[in-house]
Parts: C-alpha cells; structure tokens; sequence
C-alpha cells in the first residue's frame, strides 16, 4: 500500500505572524524547484500545510527528497480515499494491522459540513472497527499510535506516520553568506547548517598551488556536490594565495603567522563578499579547537572584517562536528588526505594570544595590501551543480 500524497508541516514556520505567507510561498518554491525531475507530482500550497500529490511517482523518492528542503519540519504519508466510512475504516484498519503497536487513538476532523457523521461519531465508528479486528487498546492521552482523519469535500485523507525533516527556514529567506570552505570536517557542516537557516551560500576556498595540488580542489567540488543536495547551485571562489602566503613566512615570525594568514583571509573574503551583495561572512570556527580560534585569537583575527562574521560551530564539540559530517555525508570526503595552505605551512608553537601591537608591527613589514588586491582580482570561479560543475570565465 503505497501513499498518494506527502504532507508538508511547516514548523518552526508557523510562528511567523505576519511574515508568514513569504514564508510559506519561498518554501512552496523551494519544494517544487526540489521535485522538478519527478514528471507527475503536483504540489498544492497551503497556508496550514502542503499537499504533495505523487500521482503515481515514487514515494520513496520524493519523500527522501523533501527531507533535505530546508524549512520542511515534518512529512506524512497520507492515503487518500472517498468519503465512505467503511472505506476509511477499513483502510484505518488496514493501517493498524500494520504497525506493531499496543495501543491507539482516532482523531478525526470534518472539513466537509454536508458528511453524513460528526467528527466523534467518525472516531467511535473506526475505533469500533479496530477493536473488534484486532488486540489494540484506547488510549486517548498517550497513544502509539495516532490515526489522523481529515474528511475534505471531494475526499478523505488519512495518515498515522509523522517523518522529521529538516526544520529550520526556506533556503534563501535569510539572504546569502560568503562561506569559507578549506575541505575539513568543520566548513561543511557549517555550510549545512547556515543553509539549513535560510542562508544562501557562496564559498571561497585559499589554494596555494604548487604546495597544495588540484586533489583539493577536486576534494572541495566533491564536499559541494554534497551540499547541493541542500542548495542546487553553489558559486565557488578560488584564491591564488601562495604568493600571499609567501610573504606572510618571509616577514612574520613563525609563532604569528597563522595569526596574520587569517587576517589576510578575512581581508580578502570582504572584498569578494561586498563585490557579489553577500550580506555576512562564514566560517566553520568552533572556540578553542585550534590556535587561531581562541578567544583572543578570534578578537585580534576579526578585527580587520569589515562584515559580520558568522560562526556556526562556534560551540559545538568535534565529536557532534563529526556526527553530522556523517550524518550529511561530507565525512568520508573530508578526511582525505590532501592538505590545503592552512595544514601545508603548520607551525609547532603558534600564538594563543596575539597581541595586537606586534600584529599591526609585522604586517607593516611588507606591503600586504597589493598582494591581497592581487588574490582577490585573481580568483578562479566555478559553478557546482547538483549534475555537473562547470567553470566559467573570471567574473571580477
């Protein structure tokens, strides 16, 4: 027995007020932009919930595709029948039988004035039908089983399992972030996690050829392609940095040098976000798992963005890091063996607690600004597509 429709339940949505209807219309985009290869589906928006109707496309399918749109709280199957009680408490029976469960309870609902039963007869006439037919018990307060019953106009609607989703808002809703992606574990889970908010995501990744090798870059459009299972097109910035960070080893002592190559990442991820209307930078810090990502470290790196920065993870532990990683399947892809410029020149005694007066002292000793006007003018652009990833010309 196989669904005929998916109901969408909105969530965290529903607290919206008066912004709720844009909302509910960018998701209502959003599923149909999502389903757009199934060739007979028909999504039906509403203001309470939206109606998925398969019209014979796979369920299995397309529900596992509704589970990666951001802003779906919860999915149902619901099977659709006419407006006959034997044939809905048939069907409610027939849905009983199939779960493993001790107790239940109907709850019925008549949208439809003119059917020939109130709401609480619907209830005694199909609870009735499985009492008789089967050993589960009434229970009206904590039941295993739920049985829901919407009796529409033209038909019945019927459904008793309730599939979490995503949550969280409409990709989109929130505007769009500069994320910055070095291939580890963090970046794309923050990736996910902003998308997963509402945000729009481009990424900007810091390559430093020939010490870093194309493996990276191939390791970071295969993250991308994971995550256009939750934004369908992703714009990938590649920055020429070695020159930069050259430089950087040249004129700073060892111990701050990661300290300023951050600055510099920062200084350039400004310019690449203000150029392309992204509204935040983004990132996949998580306080105190490294050097330049202590509290001091943080204050003395930020210092020179001039937008807001993002941090996602900020408070997460590695190991919840890593349960999502798996869980979106960005782990496996992460842990391979490719360093990238922020592994390749790792020093052994970096600074915790930079102090601001060396960090503007050392930057002064070479002239930083042209080479960061030099990376950003530079970049490399690549679209990554949930099909294909295909570069095009230098947009900037």
């Amino acid at each position: 027995m196989q669904a005929n429709i998916i109901m969408v339940r909105y969530g965290e949505l529903s607290t919206k007020g008066k912004n709720k209807k844009d909302f509910i219309k960018l998701l209502g985009t959003n599923i149909k932009h999502a389903l757009k290869k199934f060739n007979n589906v028909k999504v039906e928006v509403k203001h309470d919930h939206t109606y998925v109707h398969l019209n014979g496309d796979n369920y299995e399918d397309v529900k596992n595709r509704l589970l990666d749109v951001s802003g779906i709280y919860s999915l149902s199957p619901v099977y659709k029948v006419e407006n006959d009680i034997d044939v809905i408490s048939n069907l409610c029976l027939e849905l009983a039988k199939n779960q493993n469960k001790n107790t239940f309870k109907i709850d019925s609902r008549r949208a439809d004035k003119t059917f020939n039963m109130v709401s609480s007869e619907i209830n005694r006439y199909v609870a009735g039908n499985i009492l008789k037919n089967t050993n589960y018990k009434v229970d009206v307060h904590h039941p295993e089983l739920l049985i829901s019953i919407v009796v529409r106009e033209k038909e019945t609607y019927i459904f008793s399992e309730t599939i979490l989703a995503s949550g969280g808002y409409p990709l989109g809703i929130a505007g769009k972030s500069l994320m910055m992606l070095s291939g580890g574990i963090d970046s794309p889970v923050a990736a996910y996690l902003m998308m997963k908010r509402g945000i729009k995501l481009e990424c900007i990744h810091f390559a430093s050829p020939p010490y870093t090798n194309q493996a990276v870059i191939t390791k970071i459009k295969d993250l991308l392609n994971v995550l256009n299972n939750y934004q369908e097109e992703i714009k990938l910035y590649i920055v020429p940095f070695t020159h930069l960070q050259e430089e950087i080893y040249k004129n700073v002592p060892v111990s701050y040098a990661i300290t300023i190559m951050r600055r510099m990442m920062y200084r350039i991820a400004c310019i690449v976000a203000k150029r392309n209307k992204d509204l935040v930078i983004s990132n996949g810090e998580s306080i105190g798992q490294v050097a330049s990502q202590t509290l001091k470290s943080i204050k003395i790196i930020e210092q020179v963005s001039t937008l807001p920065v993002i941090r996602p993870l900020a408070i997460y532990d590695k190991i919840d890091i890593i349960s999502i990683a798996r869980k979106i399947g960005t782990f496996d892809i992460s842990i391979r063996p490719y360093e990238d410029c922020c592994t390749i020149f790792e020093v052994k005694d970096p600074t915790t607690a930079p102090n601001e007066e060396k960090v503007i002292e050392y930057e002064s000793k070479f002239d930083y600004q042209s080479l960061v006007e030099e990376c950003a003018n530079n970049l490399e652009v690549v679209k990554i597509s949930l099909k294909e990833d295909k570069e095009i010309e230098d947009l900037l």
